[in-house]
């Protein structure tokens, strides 16, 4: 393996792990940053009590005694003990560059990756309109229940957790998050229409907002992907039959990155409230 191989294998790791080495070197830095500074300050505290003890010993006994217990003025402190800090003020900048650089990295592969999702999102669109014209709305719909029918296999209700919402008596299994829950028909196209509706006064709303509207817990990617008005929330039912041959509802859809702003109260806080009539959470 020759040097310049090395050479490239190692700027693409440092390129591939720039968010995690630099939050490695802003937990380090923090750390840093204290000791540097309890050190500094004990060394600045000792240059201090040497300069008062060399002062007084060119004063008069009494002078001496008089002033044993006043301070340096700002001016000559800073002077005096100003260059002990450098060590955790370069700590300390360093340490605040790592964090910035960290966040700004990230910002950017988010911003990537909701824009190649959207993108992704749109040729999904394309695409099943295109099995429903080639195959026809009927054989469409009954490959996508195969489709849900498998995933059910795949993540029995056996092995999870149900989650009981309030909002009926029928099994329900979302795929995005792979969680049961029990609810209704009538509840889930109730919240679909309040979420689209939400989404056409408010420019978006986000995939918490959904959840929290049926009384699903909030996830955290919840809150960074939802639906704007250029693609408004729509969710494809699928029914299957679970492990215990009970109904399910399967729930599909898609959702493209989305960031609500610090001004948009969201659903919660408009006060919605469930199909039983219950607030939401």
């Amino acid at each position: 393996m020759n040097v310049l191989k090395v050479t490239k294998m190692t700027e693409k790791f440092v390129s591939d792990n720039a968010p995690t080495i630099l939050t490695g070197i802003g937990v380090i830095g923090t750390v840093a940053t204290a000791y540097l500074t309890g050190k500094a300050t004990v060394k600045a505290v000792k240059k201090v009590e040497e300069k008062k003890f060399i002062k007084h010993l060119h004063e008069p006994a009494t002078t001496a005694v008089k002033k044993n217990n006043e301070e340096l003025n700002k001016t000559d402190t800073f002077k005096l003990v100003w260059m002990c800090y450098i060590p955790p003020v370069a700590a300390g900048v360093g340490t605040i560059a790592a964090i910035v650089f960290a966040n700004q990295i990230n910002a950017r592969r988010l911003a990537a990756l909701a824009a190649s999702y959207e993108i992704l999102g749109g040729r999904f669109d394309e695409y099943k309109d295109k099995m429903k014209e080639k195959l026809g709305v009927k054989k469409e719909s009954d490959a996508r229940d195969e489709i849900a029918q498998d995933a059910v296999n795949r993540n029995p209700v056996g092995k999870n957790e149900v989650i009981v919402t309030g909002g009926g008596e029928v099994l329900c299994y979302d795929k995005y998050t792979g969680r049961y829950f029990m609810s209704s028909m009538d509840a889930l196209k109730k919240a679909e229409n309040e979420v689209n509706f939400y989404v056409l006064n408010n420019q978006y709303a986000n995939l918490n907002d959904f959840y929290r509207y049926i009384g699903l817990p909030t996830i955290p990617a919840g809150e960074e992907v939802g639906w704007t008005q250029d693609l408004n929330f729509g969710i494809d039912f699928s029914t299957t039959i679970s492990e215990n041959d009970k109904p399910c509802i399967v729930l599909d859809y898609h959702v493209v990155g989305v960031r609500r702003r610090p001004s948009s109260p969201g659903l919660k806080a408009v006060g919605l409230a469930r199909e039983d009539g219950h607030p939401m959470n």
